[in-house]
């Protein structure tokens, strides 16, 4: 059924818009007059199919991303009305109203059409991989297929309300080190381009024996006053081939590796993977996906190759008969602790819970890893900062010393 976007008038003369779909244009004016709504401009959405208009959902990727706290708001909204007994099509139909985004808004009332036209609601998640994860569609169609979609939606929500929730907490921890950073880079731009060459100038002219920190100092500003922009395109460029580099299969294994073996990344990096893991793989047991299918999907979503290699390895164990604990043992990347808790999770049969609380227990040490380190960053800035501010102070200070000795 076409889906179709309008701008119309109220009973009060407000302007509103919208998405509905009906049969046609005729039919879809029909049904808003029926709303008491008063169409200005009506005009058809082209439906992204299972296959995918590419060029669509290039553009919805690139300019247009949804927002992870809309999804989860989406998703929550969704399993309540289901929860309040509200049908499949309806609720969906009730979220489209409710979406602020509009390509969001867009994407949800498509969703709409092709469940109306008998397909399911994970099928039609599925023409959208870059807005619904494996993990989700993957999920929904345990919930659809054991009839308890809307507890699965409910732990959906969960799970990316903590996602983001975790997330949020460690981009405010990194706003003040990045704030410092770039405004202390401004600052020493600024002193090099602007105020150590008109001072610098004075000592030039009297053509006499500089001491080695003011001709060093010199030289760097005349590099930076005179080749910045070589510089900021060296910058740049780095960037650029460091991003192309990591596409590449085997760089994005260095970069990983390097992840994971940098003293100071390593271990953040490790249980923030441990802890995605064991979320993940618990709550798709819970929904009853079964362990290799859950293991399948997790390797995924856990942004490491190291450690998807090491999940995939961990599967093929699992499905020759060992335990899941076992088949982790046998890699580095997985804690000695965490390993402990899933044997005992394994053998008491509460495998779901303690995988709950593994995550619980390496989101709450990644949050300390980076509180620790952003607490030891912020004064290794500053006293950065003091060091090239006290040099530059030092090596136009040492001249005017100097004359003043000769003068006396």
């Amino acid at each position: 059924m076409p889906v179709y976007e309008y701008n119309a008038l109220d009973k009060k003369g407000k302007s509103v818009s919208g998405i509905l779909d009906a049969e046609s244009a005729a039919a879809a004016r029909q049904k808003l007059r029926g709303s008491s709504i008063y169409p200005v401009s009506l005009k058809q959405i082209e439906r992204s199919t299972a296959a995918g208009d590419r060029r669509s959902l290039k553009s919805i990727r690139l300019f247009d991303r949804v927002k992870s706290a809309d999804l989860s708001m989406m998703t929550r909204q969704l399993a309540t009305l289901l929860e309040a007994g509200f049908p499949l099509v309806t609720a969906i139909d009730t979220l489209v109203h409710q979406i602020a985004a509009p390509s969001f808004k867009k994407i949800i009332a498509q969703i709409k059409t092709t469940v109306v036209e008998g397909s399911s609601l994970a099928n039609a998640l599925s023409a959208y991989p870059n807005v619904f994860s494996p993990l989700y569609i993957n999920m929904v169609h345990a919930g659809e297929s054991s009839g308890t979609l809307e507890i699965v939606l409910e732990r959906l929500a969960d799970i990316s309300e903590k996602q983001e929730a975790l997330s949020s907490r460690i981009r405010s921890k990194m706003i003040y080190p990045i704030f410092m950073a770039v405004f202390g880079a401004a600052i020493l731009f600024f002193l090099l381009t602007v105020i150590v060459p008109s001072i610098t100038s004075i000592f030039i002219e009297m053509q006499k024996t500089l001491p080695a920190p003011t001709r060093f100092l010199i030289t760097t500003s005349e590099l930076f006053k005179s080749y910045w922009w070589i510089f900021l395109f060296a910058v740049a460029a780095s960037f650029f081939a460091l991003r192309r580099i990591k596409k590449t299969e085997k760089g994005r294994i260095l970069f990983d590796r390097a992840k994971l073996t940098f003293p100071v990344t390593g271990p953040l990096v490790r249980k923030l993977a441990v802890a995605r893991f064991s979320r993940t793989l618990a709550s798709l047991l819970e929904n009853g996906v079964p362990m290799l299918t859950a293991l399948d999907i997790v390797k995924n979503i856990v942004g490491n190759v190291l450690v998807s290699r090491a999940i995939e390895k961990t599967a093929e164990e699992v499905g020759k008969g060992q335990g899941l604990g076992h088949a982790l043992s046998a890699h580095d990347i997985f804690p000695h602790l965490a390993v402990q808790m899933v044997q005992v999770g394994e053998q008491s049969g509460g495998l779901e819970a303690m995988l709950n609380k593994v995550a619980s227990i390496y989101e709450s040490e990644a949050e300390n890893t980076i509180l620790g380190m952003t607490a030891l960053l912020e004064p290794v800035m500053i006293l950065l900062m003091g060091v090239v501010v006290g040099f530059i102070v030092l090596s136009i200070m040492l001249p005017i010393l100097e004359m003043n000795q000769l003068v006396t």
